[in-house]
């Protein structure tokens, strides 16, 4: 049976928006029904009993996006702890505020880097970028293009001990999930080699096991196609439409 090419684009899991510019606009959090938080507390400790160290600090949610001219991108906005994802088994997909995340595209002359979430992660076992949740900015700082960047160059330095400026990083790509709207924001820097990827993952590795934590991301490699990412093992939803794109555009 052949599959339409309608049909083989609603198959994938995010769509990419043609985007230069970004924008914010904070808006309250959504309101809970009383049963709703009793729900979202109830499996926040479930969650808490089987990762202690999980993270319930603020995260930015999307609430929608809108594109009021040709390359420019407005997201609505909110501030929510981390145990409101729950409310992904509470509520119709479409009622349920969006993740916002950052990744960096880091190449190498064997391919770009990806790691597996640390068995104390939100994902265990998963294959991503290195990157992660936007968190609200400090200090009276705005939302805005800026701040991702900094936010994508910081998960770097974070999770592979890879250091780069600010200004090096590009927004690549970004993307949408179309089950609850999650917003990736991907930015491309510029290429290091794999062996200092390798050494400087393993020093992070070294001192966080030494200060008895565990890294985020506890295996590294490299790859060049959506297909050897998929031999890797279960990866972020967003990886194998990312690299076919990066693929294309080198």
């Amino acid at each position: 049976m052949t599959t339409s090419g309608s049909d083989h684009r609603r198959a994938r899991p995010v769509e990419f928006l043609d985007v230069r510019r970004v924008g914010f606009v904070e808006r309250p959090p959504p309101v809970l029904t009383p049963w709703e938080q009793g729900e979202v507390d109830r499996l926040w400790a479930v969650t808490q009993a089987r990762s202690p160290t999980t993270f319930d600090g603020l995260l930015v949610a999307s609430l929608g996006i809108d594109l009021p001219s040709p390359g420019v991108l407005v997201a609505r906005w909110a501030r929510l702890s981390y145990r409101h994802r729950a409310l992904r088994v509470l509520r119709p997909p479409g009622d349920v505020p969006g993740s916002v995340f950052v990744t960096v595209l880091l190449p190498t002359e064997q391919g770009l880097v990806v790691g597996r979430g640390a068995s104390t992660t939100a994902a265990p076992g998963r294959w991503t970028l290195p990157g992660g949740s936007v968190e609200p900015p400090g200090d009276g700082r705005p939302l805005d293009g800026a701040a991702l960047r900094r936010d994508a160059v910081r998960e770097l330095d974070e999770e592979l001990g890879v250091r780069v400026a600010d200004g090096e990083a590009r927004l690549f790509a970004v993307t949408r999930g179309r089950r609850f709207g999650s917003l990736g924001f991907h930015f491309l820097v510029p290429p290091v080699t794999r062996d200092l990827v390798l050494r400087r993952h393993g020093e992070l590795v070294a001192a966080e096991t030494g200060h008895g934590a565990g890294p985020e991301l506890d295996e590294v490699a490299f790859v060049t196609s959506p297909a050897e990412a998929d031999r890797l093992g279960p990866g972020a939803d967003y990886l194998p439409q990312l690299l076919r794109r990066y693929g294309d555009a080198v």
